[in-house]
């Protein structure tokens, strides 16, 4: 457990084991070949991941870096399209391999010219095979790359999803988070990409940034409302070491802590209950659709089993045994030199960076996707995976969350799952189910 306090804004957890967990794997490095041979592959995901932005967001702490220059792009691609290709000649041919979803995100995939996600497309389809058409794609882009000849290539190349960091319509608050961005240019990008027809429009929200107030945060996100957008992420500001808005001294960023966590839930349970009471449905603590967009995905794609193939810098894989990527960094010099090897390296074929996932690391996992999504988990799909029971493999940890009334009562027999409130506590109570060895191993972690 932790030391006591179960602050509601401690970590984003969209992944487990937490990629600052992961460590260089010792030689000799694990094949490729070795790690798919015996995994399933009927279900696979795809993501590629390209590092490359105009401009760093101050709360920014992704694996990005400004600008491409000396034909960087060019050479980044032909370094993605060799891992992909070691990539696909490991899985195999004994197995047949099929990807249920795909995505491209960064950093900015739009920072790439019309020509270079055409080439990004091609790579995916002819060396992993994925048919782009075929599964739900989405792909990230940004007010000042969406144009229409990109956008119109990623229509073409069967994108179902385009989504929009925007995080605030109101000019002053995109400048305190060290976004530079003018409404009219971001009302112009939506206006493109609502043009392309593509299904699914999501459009990501920040609350918590310096000078917004209830009355700014509903401006933004009546804004973002207006163009009826399938999907909307409502984000939580974090101030991160190594980023923009983390100059601050850690005495300063404690004395305002407690204030500043009491500003983001109410501004939360704001923007929740509005979207609530219009049309919207809660799928997570961000995560929010319309009530008739159309599906998520496939029924038969589960994030909890299902593995990942990763591509490029910044992009994570997952085998039932292990988690798997190259090295990671905030601070720009340490990126440009991540993806400077990244661009030379020629042999694809071991995995070198990473985690490996034991019997109780993977409960840990299963419990954790599943339960910090709205609809909660069913206990007899843990009980069938692992032939036990969640009641008994974390007891303490799910005793307490009930004693905080962070579990649902009222939900029906044999489902797991999180009251309202659970989800607004969403980044306080994951961590509290990580490991002893994952968060040792998360402090030892120097950033850099």
């Amino acid at each position: 457990m932790s030391d006591g306090t179960l602050r509601p804004y401690r970590s984003y957890v969209y992944a487990y084991p937490h990629k600052t967990a992961y460590r260089p794997l010792p030689e000799p490095a694990p094949s490729l070949a070795a790690l798919w041979a015996d995994e399933p592959k009927d279900a696979l995901s795809l993501y590629a991941h390209i590092p490359f932005c105009e401009v760093r967001c101050g709360f920014c702490n992704l694996f990005t870096r400004i600008g491409a220059p000396d034909e960087l792009t060019t050479r980044y691609l032909d370094a993605l399209d060799r891992q992909a290709a070691a990539v696909r000649e490991a899985l195999g041919d004994r197995d047949p391999v099929r990807f249920a979803t795909a995505a491209f995100g960064g950093g900015t995939p739009t920072f790439l010219t019309a020509a270079e996600l055409e080439r990004l497309c091609d790579i995916a389809e002819q060396r992993t095979g994925v048919d782009l058409r075929a599964v739900p794609l989405s792909v990230e882009t940004s007010p000042s790359t969406a144009t229409a000849d990109r956008l119109g290539v990623l229509a073409e190349r069967g994108a179902t999803r385009l989504s929009i960091g925007v995080q605030s319509f109101v000019e002053a608050e995109a400048r305190a988070a060290v976004r530079p961005q003018h409404r009219a240019d971001v009302e112009a990008a939506l206006g493109r990409i609502r043009d392309t027809g593509v299904p699914v429009l999501n459009i990501d929200l920040i609350y918590g940034i310096d000078g917004q107030t209830e009355r700014t945060w509903r401006s933004s996100l009546d804004a973002a409302l207006s163009w009826r957008p399938e999907e909307l992420y409502l984000y939580p500001l974090y101030v991160r070491p190594l980023t923009g808005l983390g100059r601050l001294s850690a005495a300063e960023r404690r004395a305002a802590d407690l204030e500043w966590d009491a500003h983001r839930l109410r501004l939360y349970r704001y923007g929740r209950d509005h979207l609530l009471a219009r049309g919207y449905e809660q799928v997570s603590m961000r995560m929010f659709r319309r009530a008739d967009a159309p599906p998520l995905g496939p029924d038969d794609h589960a994030c909890q089993t299902d593995g990942m193939i990763g591509l490029g810098c910044g992009a994570r894989s997952y085998t039932s045994e292990l988690h798997y990527s190259f090295d990671y960094a905030v601070e720009m010099r340490e990126i440009r030199s991540i993806i400077d090897a990244y661009t030379e390296t020629a042999d694809f074929s071991r995995a070198v960076v990473g985690r490996w996932v034991d019997a109780g690391e993977a409960r840990r996992r299963h419990l954790l996707q599943s339960l910090l999504q709205a609809a909660g988990m069913p206990v007899a799909e843990y009980e069938e995976r692992f032939g036990s029971s969640p009641f008994t493999d974390f007891a303490g940890e799910l005793a307490r969350f009930e004693a905080l009334g962070w579990l649902d009562a009222q939900a029906p027999e044999g489902l797991l799952r999180l009251s309202p409130e659970g989800l607004a506590h969403s980044d306080g109570l994951g961590p509290e189910l990580f490991s002893p060895a994952v968060r040792a191993a998360m402090a030892a972690y120097e950033p850099k």
